[in-house]
């Protein structure tokens, strides 16, 4: 089922690409994406997805809670390896409707009496605030409600609430299907979605005039209603509900009872909207006091960038004097005065002595390249729609192949490197292929199997199938290690960054510093991680809290951004070290851009304190940490990556320039 799924991926990318090239599809999403048309009687189904929480993020199944279940039986629907990775579990519903045919006081089913397990396991639920996700033509259901003045907007409805010491349930729901007139199309294509793909015709080869309409919203309102359980009896399932039925949110009703049945219906009516189907997902991606946000991530990169300018102008014209007034200088003057010109001089013939685990060094560095053009890759085509919202775990999957593919970049930049340090040695490039092919996925899915673990022993749907687990390894060995090897075979016959200078057999004596000098390195994260910190509370948000997000034009900004002032950082670090005469500049330069996952680890502490009171539940909390972990060690790979690779090429070329006897 993964590779179908990959490989549907990869064709539904391969159509975007030519829709692309054609003028008629203006107004549609760029992945390819089309509205599905619906006429006037056509049968609509819903789907459900995981039960979802806040409060402990960890999913559940649809149909581990006592609701009604097709007459057809459960039915798993077709997901990607982005879903399955996001715990997305979707299947069909009882619930079905008749395209533009409003139905009130619809009688569903009426459960078993609840058993004891039946009746902790609800409790449970609805004390946890799980949510029931449902989907309409790929639209989740969105409840909308008003609070303290305040009009709210939620995905998804609750399972039941908890009065005083009593449990209800919602039984009973009210749907509104907002649609549109489909708009004709003189363009054959293919509508693609998470669960199927159909044939679209051009208008004149369509069999009939008959008007069609298109799904652009989807609403639910939940109630709680006390049914009258003797006018049950004879009643059979979409049947009309004896008597009526009052809706009323704000009251409830169905009392959970152990031994008790629960009954279930629910109301549809469709409503015409002047939403047209491409901005059908705009009530989703609104953001409550955007202006405001957006005004301080603006303010803050703004200052972050007049920062960064200002220490790199002072930081160019500090070396080019330097590198002026020496050359000034006849030779008897240079040994007398170079002591008081510059002191990074005093370090010409140790500073590209081989550092320490240097086998090491290369494989960090390697992968943070892998996992950097990755990052920029994945945001640049989530900027330009490929990777949007309403494709579900499209923006995973397109992160995994990317980092999968882009495993020839890891091993060419691992090999470079491991010659450029051993000054041109071509022994050991396969070890050190090998290892940088297994570090970062080793890590991974130590990580994943923790987590997993976790969520096995909680019988979640958020744990990663066995299957699933398979293609990942497959996809690892089988693509990522093979590229990996051929890069790393690509840089052996490449040119390597030769020294500018010999390197002393001594090595040169470090003076004692008033200051730890890794102090300087751990506080100079503190500059990168001021351009992402507000980013960063909207991508957590979308992580923890269930919002989406979208902005991805201005996350690419941020993120080039944050390789500037990186590199930036790095540079400044680097020269401070050399001026006190510290020639142990090739880790430092690493962590000094790198330790910007420092303050990002920290904040998330601070979210998880602050934001996350609510989150319950020791699993909850190590499943937090566990994925924290797997984000920071990333970004401290690729900033790291950045800020060795910027002082590699300074340090070289400042050497370069200096006349040595």
């Amino acid at each position: 089922m993964g590779f179908s799924n990959t490989f549907k991926i990869l064709i539904s990318v391969s159509i975007s690409i030519s829709c692309l090239s054609l003028e008629t599809v203006n107004g549609y999403y760029l992945p390819g994406s089309f509205p599905h048309r619906y006429f006037v009687g056509d049968q609509l189904f819903v789907k459900v997805n995981s039960l979802t929480s806040i409060d402990t993020e960890i999913p559940y199944g649809y149909y581990t809670l006592p609701f009604c279940k097709p007459l057809q039986g459960i039915k798993d629907s077709a997901e990607n390896l982005g879903e399955l990775l996001m715990g997305d579990r979707i299947e069909n519903s009882p619930y079905r409707f008749n395209m533009y045919k409003n139905e009130s006081e619809i009688f569903l089913c009426e459960t078993n009496p609840l058993s004891s397990e039946e009746f902790k396991t609800l409790r449970k639920r609805i004390d946890d605030m799980y949510q029931v996700n449902l989907n309409l033509d790929n639209l989740p259901a969105i409840r909308y409600m008003q609070r303290d003045g305040i009009f709210l907007r939620w995905t998804g409805y609750p399972v039941g609430i908890k009065v005083q010491d009593a449990y209800y349930v919602f039984n009973h729901l009210k749907f509104t299907v907002l649609v549109h007139k489909y708009e004709h199309s003189n363009v054959a294509g293919v509508i693609g979605t998470a669960d199927a793909t159909e044939l679209i015709r051009p208008a004149n080869e369509t069999a009939t005039t008959e008007e069609g309409y298109v799904v652009v919203g989807f609403e639910v309102v939940p109630c709680s209603v006390k049914h009258d359980l003797s006018l049950l009896k004879n009643i059979e399932p979409y049947s009309k509900y004896p008597s009526t039925i009052k809706c009323d949110p704000v009251s409830v009703g169905m009392r959970v009872t152990e031994g008790k049945p629960i009954s279930y219906t629910y109301d549809v009516s469709f409503v015409m909207s002047d939403i047209k189907w491409p901005s059908r997902w705009d009530a989703y991606l609104k953001m409550e006091g955007s202006n405001v946000h957006w005004f301080s991530i603006l303010n803050s990169l703004m200052v972050i960038t007049f920062l960064a300018g200002i220490v790199l102008v002072i930081f160019l014209r500090t070396i080019r004097r330097d590198l002026a007034r020496y050359e000034e200088l006849d030779k008897e003057a240079q040994v007398q005065m170079t002591e008081e010109l510059s002191g990074w001089k005093l370090v010409v013939n140790d500073v590209f002595r081989s550092p320490n685990n240097p086998q090491l060094l290369c494989i960090m560095v390697a992968d943070g390249c892998r996992i950097l053009a990755m990052g920029i890759a994945s945001i640049f085509f989530a900027a330009l729609g490929f990777m949007s919202p309403a494709s579900r775990g499209t923006l995973i999957t397109g992160m995994l192949l990317f980092y999968v593919l882009l495993g020839i970049i890891a091993g060419y930049s691992a090999v470079w490197l491991w010659r450029t340090l051993s000054t041109g040695e071509r022994r050991g490039w396969f070890s050190v292929s090998w290892r940088v092919a297994c570090f970062f996925p080793g890590i991974s899915f130590l990580i994943l199997i923790i987590i997993n673990l976790l969520l096995w022993g909680s019988h979640s749907t958020g744990a990663i199938p066995f299957t699933t687990f398979l293609i990942l390894i497959l996809l690892w060995f089988g693509i990522s290690v093979p590229l990996t090897l051929i890069g790393g075979f690509m840089a052996t016959k490449a040119p390597y960054l030769e020294y500018p200078v010999r390197i002393n057999q001594i090595p040169r004596e470090i003076r004692a510093q008033k200051f730890p000098s890794w102090l300087l390195v751990l506080g100079a994260g503190t500059l990168p991680f001021g351009t992402l910190f507000i980013e960063l509370f909207f991508i957590m948000s979308s992580l923890w809290l269930g919002r989406v997000y979208y902005v991805f034009g201005f996350l690419f900004v941020v993120v080039i951004l944050l390789v500037m002032v990186c590199a930036e950082v790095s540079l400044v670090v680097t020269y401070m070290h050399l001026c006190v005469e510290d020639w142990r500049w090739w880790w430092k330069s690493f962590f000094a851009s790198g330790s910007v996952a420092l303050y990002i680890f920290l904040y998330s502490i601070n979210y998880l304190v602050f934001d996350l009171k609510s989150l319950s539940g020791p699993v909850s909390s190590m499943l937090y940490l566990g994925y924290s972990l797997f984000m920071v060690i990333a970004v401290m790979l690729a900033t790291g990556a950045v800020g060795f690779l910027t002082s590699l090429f300074f340090v070289h070329r400042l050497f370069s320039s200096v006349k040595i006897d």
